[in-house]
């Protein structure tokens, strides 16, 4: 194979755009293992995601690792680029960064939804904004197993004074792929809207999402009947 029709050769003549997973895979991890050639070898880490680029980089290092023929630094240097990728399109989605006004769910979502998509488990974030919805930061507060994940209002609270936050959003993802909340998560957006209450700091909204899809608590009025047991 000329250098040309290798997978760097003809990322320089056309572009990261003219090739396809694997051979961009290819060029992560520089070198084949075990008689096979890097392209084979990257083919066949693809395949054992189910040709899921998400799959792949929710994927911890040991877990990459697993996978023979991916070594330590393999295994790191693909880590490092998804994690990357994914720093890169929260920083789009947020158009600006620190200040920038989150007015709807939809927004948020696209900020969000960089860290949660692929994941085999749930995680819970916190978005903190100040008087006039403007972003000053986003941390996960907790993350749980398959279906559950809970919350600590007084640890929320703490932070969000920290930040002088005036208002919070509450996202977390359900990896089944239904972004309907259950029981469990009524409650808890109850519990803690009502915990904040006193402190005068609004919980805007709760998003539950899956992959390719999202359900806002604001956006579906479910706050108007939300109680406490």
């Amino acid at each position: 194979m000329c250098d040309r029709e290798r997978p760097r050769g003809r990322l320089l003549s056309y572009g990261p755009s003219s090739l396809g997973d694997s051979d961009l895979l290819a060029i992560l991890l520089r070198t084949g293992t075990g008689g096979k050639n890097v392209v084979e070898v990257a083919s066949e880490l693809l395949n054992l995601f189910g040709g899921s680029l998400p799959a792949m980089g929710a994927a911890s290092v040991d877990v990459l690792r697993s996978v023979p023929g991916i070594g330590r630094d393999k295994a790191c240097t693909i880590a490092a680029a998804f994690e990357l990728g994914r720093r890169a399109e929260i920083a789009a989605a947020q158009s600006g960064g620190k200040g920038h006004v989150l007015a709807d769910p939809e927004t948020v979502y696209r900020i969000v939804r960089p860290r949660l998509r692929g994941l085999d488990h749930e995680q819970m974030w916190i978005v903190y904004l100040g008087r006039k919805l403007n972003f000053i930061s986003m941390e996960m507060l907790s993350k749980g197993g398959l279906s559950s994940t809970v919350i600590d209002p007084r640890t929320i609270i703490s932070r969000a004074l920290e930040k002088k936050a005036s208002g919070i959003i509450m996202v977390h993802n359900h990896p089944s792929g239904s972004p309907y909340p259950g029981t469990a998560d009524i409650e808890q957006t109850a519990r803690l809207k009502k915990a904040l209450e006193p402190f005068d700091i609004k919980l805007l909204d709760h998003l539950v999402v899956a992959d390719g899809a999202y359900y806002s608590f604001s956006e579906e009025k479910a706050f108007k009947v939300l109680k406490i047991k």
